[in-house]
């Protein structure tokens, strides 16, 4: 290859990923900035909160539902052409919503824009595994997923702002142009070229029965699930424990996303590091371990608290795009349905943890609420682990 041919390549690599990072940018800001937002639609749609959080609830039940299914249909057709599909009808979902009509129909676009997302998302990590280089794979999935932690962090505070100067409707249109953008950007520059997938080249379902596949994806959905859960409820161990405000707290948890940037751009360089991404999850595990049972159950001050909410957040920043390069790799023609799957599995875990470990925290024994969280995270280790030494024990029996 020709050193213009290289620069070309890198120059065309640095395109997508920015691309891609835009597209999860705006899923991530568009899930979680309905948390600033509750209140004026409420008031527009002239129902209360418990009616117009389906609309939070419609889009995250969508999602997890539809993932598989829709991962399945992107190993079997070209990924670049249904990930631009999926970018217009998200914008489309979010103009829609910003003139809906009624609330039902507002419900009924967040179901569609839940479908598209669930196409975005693990299309992107499964063209990333396609495109880039496999020593890169962990690299471009951390920058890839910053774009993802921008939105999730920035999206409530843009769409605050947004709605006290120009309405409720805005940051729907905001998030509906980036995606305009970023299907026009990867229309004229994503690479055309796509690896042929005849149906029986995929197994369907059938990969639930390879372990090598099976092992990382329970395990990651497990400590992944359980690291988020346990942040979703940090602020509450903040408010008992330090007896901040809203606004302290609110200003507290920033520390987290600060740690989750910190991880995405770490990972490349982690596994470096460790020469696997197999053993840089176990240190990322153990990280997230140490740094939620300490923030949980250790009398610290506050700036120790924040201090473990940052290590958190890099643990869960690094390891996220490690697994997913780990199942990526492992998958094959399947990758699609695997990474689906893999968000399917997370959801499940955060809907399944929450409850119980909010009704303990409710009841002041932040010890019960952590037990509930190691479980979870605890048997998802011991999981990285054991795939880790499964894989270095096939390595050996290779050579």
């Amino acid at each position: 290859m020709s050193s213009s041919e290289a620069v070309s390549g890198m120059s065309s690599e640095r395109t997508l990923l920015a691309v891609l990072s835009m597209s999860v940018f705006c899923v991530g800001a568009s899930e979680f900035m309905l948390s600033a937002m509750l209140n004026p639609l409420s008031i527009e749609f002239d129902t209360d909160s418990v009616r117009i959080a389906w609309l939070i609830s419609s889009y995250a039940f969508a999602y997890a539902i539809a993932a598989p299914i829709l991962g399945c249909l992107s190993d079997r057709i070209n990924r670049r052409r249904l990930l631009l599909i999926a970018l217009l009808s998200f914008a489309i979902d979010g103009v829609g919503i910003a003139f809906a009509p009624t609330l039902g129909v507002a419900i009924a676009l967040r179901i569609f824009g839940g479908l598209a997302s669930a196409v975005i998302i693990p299309t992107s990590f499964a063209l990333i595994s396609e495109v880039v280089p496999r020593e890169r794979h962990a690299s471009a999935m951390g920058a890839v997923m910053l774009g993802m932690t921008f939105g999730i962090a920035l999206g409530p505070a843009i769409a605050g702002l947004l709605t006290t100067w120009l309405g409720w409707r805005a940051p729907f249109l905001l998030m509906s142009a980036g995606c305009i953008v970023s299907f026009l950007i990867g229309a004229a520059t994503m690479p055309k070229q796509h690896i042929s997938v005849t149906t029986h080249e995929t197994q369907g379902f059938k990969w639930l029965g390879n372990r090598s596949v099976t092992r990382p994806l329970l395990a990651k959905g497990l400590w992944n699930g359980t690291g988020v859960s346990a942040f979703l409820l940090s602020g509450e161990v903040l408010r008992q424990r330090y007896q901040l405000d809203v606004a302290h707290v609110g200003m507290s948890v920033t520390a987290f996303g600060i740690g989750l940037g910190i991880g995405n751009l770490s990972a490349g360089k982690l596994r470096r590091l460790m020469r696997s991404e197999e053993r840089s999850l176990i240190v990322a595990t153990g990280l997230l371990i140490a740094s939620v049972a300490a923030f949980n159950l250790l009398s610290l001050p506050l700036f120790g608290a924040l201090l473990c909410l940052t290590a958190w957040g890099a643990a869960l920043g690094a390891g996220a795009p490690l697994a997913t390069t780990v199942l990526a790799a492992r998958s094959g023609r399947d990758k699609g349905a695997v990474l689906a799957t893999a968000e399917t599995l997370n959801n499940v875990v955060i809907l399944s943890v929450i409850p119980i470990a909010s009704a303990m925290l409710a009841s002041g024994t932040t010890a019960m609420a952590t037990a509930v969280f190691a479980v979870g995270w605890g048997i998802g280790a011991a999981l990285t682990l054991h795939d880790a030494l499964a894989e270095l024990s096939t390595d050996r029996r290779k050579r």
